[in-house]
């Protein structure tokens, strides 16, 4: 289906009173639908940026087929995280009911979202030391994706997952030294053994952050 279609098809979104928007559309663009890896962008038929909301900005998931797009990671740039304690995330789905998130890669899997930390200078190869570039939820704390208003609160003393599946607590250094070098944070879309391995919306569906703070 032509993502055009299907998003102005969403008609029930329409109708569920959006503000105008009232913040800067900068906010919005501090963030990258993605990730972009040598020049090709892995959240198929994605904008490179989510849209200025009133609330704060919003995407709508590609869909309803696999093959009309899916959302990987959402991200935005950061700095050293060694003097903070941790990441809330605050969103909102809305979407019709019986609306399926689906993860692309393993269609029968729940739909997950998970906090997201990467260590500057990662390739994305995952060999060596870059191994331990990419963080993601402790296996306990995803979110299943589902409508309504969310919140997640992860603290960094918990025992977050490292790219190839490691994790904090058996890590230390490596985790610590992302924290002290890190470079971009925010979400990532998908399901276990694939955090950001991308999710489609069966009907039409729209994620608006509400707040994504790094708490001190």
């Amino acid at each position: 289906m032509d993502r055009r279609r299907f998003l102005a098809s969403g008609t029930a979104l329409a109708a569920l009173g959006y503000a105008a928007p009232s913040l800067a559309a900068s906010y919005a663009r501090e963030w990258e639908i993605g990730p972009v890896i040598r020049g090709r962008n892995y959240s198929v038929n994605m904008p490179p940026h989510p849209d200025t909301a009133a609330e704060g900005w919003f995407f709508d998931f590609p869909g309803p087929r696999r093959q009309d797009g899916h959302v990987h990671y959402v991200t935005r740039r950061t700095g050293p995280l060694d003097r903070a304690r941790g990441l809330r995330l605050r969103y909102r789905i809305d979407a019709r009911p019986g609306t399926r998130f689906v993860p692309q890669e393993r269609p029968d899997a729940p739909p997950l979202l998970s906090l997201y930390i990467q260590r500057a200078g990662d390739d994305w190869r995952a060999r060596g030391d870059t191994r331990f570039h990419r963080w993601y939820s402790p296996d306990s704390r995803v979110i299943e994706l589902t409508p309504g208003t969310h919140e997640l609160v992860i603290w960094f003393d918990e025992n977050w997952i490292s790219v190839m599946g490691s994790d904090r607590d058996r890590s230390p250094r490596e985790f610590a030294a992302t924290l002290a070098n890190a470079a971009r944070i925010g979400m990532t879309f998908g399901t276990h053994g694939g955090r950001g391995h991308g999710i489609f919306a069966t009907q039409p569906a729209r994620f608006t952050l509400l707040d994504f703070s790094v708490l001190a």
